[in-house]
């Protein structure tokens, strides 16, 4: 290779946003001597909300550090759990992701989802309300208009869901969102509710909670022990090594 170069070392959690051919220890670059370090880790394909830090020479740099030739540059995962700028964590979720929304929502965590907007549309939204996007669209990721984001890992809802609250730790709430809309349930009296139901649900049942958003009626019904392994399996402790 001739002309500057640089030396970078990619942290093998962010390996998967690598080309197979850069998937080692050490990644030499070619460089142009004028462009900032954010834009040579990018050009790789690690999206910059992915990066946690930074280091040149054992030192933190930021993205728009220019690098010298020789340098040996390492990239860092962001840490788990992610210190963020909103607290507790507020989320939007791209159209791709309508599960994920449910399941989080399910869990109390206050989620923004709407299955028909654009990539536009994504970042003035969370720009607006001061979200933090998740995806799993990297170039969506790259837009520099957008404040705040983070790439989604897992095919899965499960996997999705597991990666979420590994890394960011919401404070968790369960029962206490609509999963259509996002609102906030409160307890209803049956009587209250009652004209709403099918005859079956008004014999069967007698705990109702109501959308104040919606309006929308839930009941532990027969889908609730599905909801429930998924609540229990994200409440429960993770294993210590």
């Amino acid at each position: 290779m001739e002309g500057p170069e640089l030396s970078i070392r990619f942290d093998a959690d962010l390996w998967l946003f690598l080309a197979p051919r850069h998937r080692r220890e050490r990644v030499p670059v070619a460089y142009d001597g004028t462009s900032s370090l954010g834009h040579v880790v990018e050009s790789l394909g690690v999206p910059l909300p992915e990066v946690g830090r930074l280091v040149v020479g054992g030192r933190p740099v930021p993205p728009s550090h220019r690098p010298r030739d020789g340098d040996v540059v390492g990239v860092l995962p962001a840490a788990r759990p992610q210190a963020l700028p909103i607290a507790p964590p507020r989320f939007l979720l791209d159209v791709h992701l309508g599960t994920l929304a449910r399941r989080l929502r399910l869990l109390g965590v206050d989620t923004a989802y709407h299955n028909d907007r654009d990539d536009d549309a994504l970042v003035r939204w969370a720009n607006a309300e001061r979200r933090l996007l998740l995806t799993r669209d990297r170039g969506l990721l790259r837009r520099r208009a957008l404040w705040l984001g983070a790439y989604v890992r897992g095919e899965r809802a499960d996997e999705q869901l597991a990666d979420v609250l590994d890394r960011f730790a919401p404070p968790l709430a369960p029962w206490t969102r609509c999963t259509a809309c996002n609102g906030k349930l409160s307890p209803v009296d049956k009587a209250d509710v009652e004209a709403l139901l099918e005859p079956g649900t008004r014999h069967s049942y007698d705990v109702f909670a109501r959308c104040a958003a919606c309006g929308r009626v839930y009941w532990r019904g027969a889908h609730a022990h599905r909801l429930e392994h998924i609540v229990a399996a994200a409440v429960r402790p993770a294993p210590r090594g």
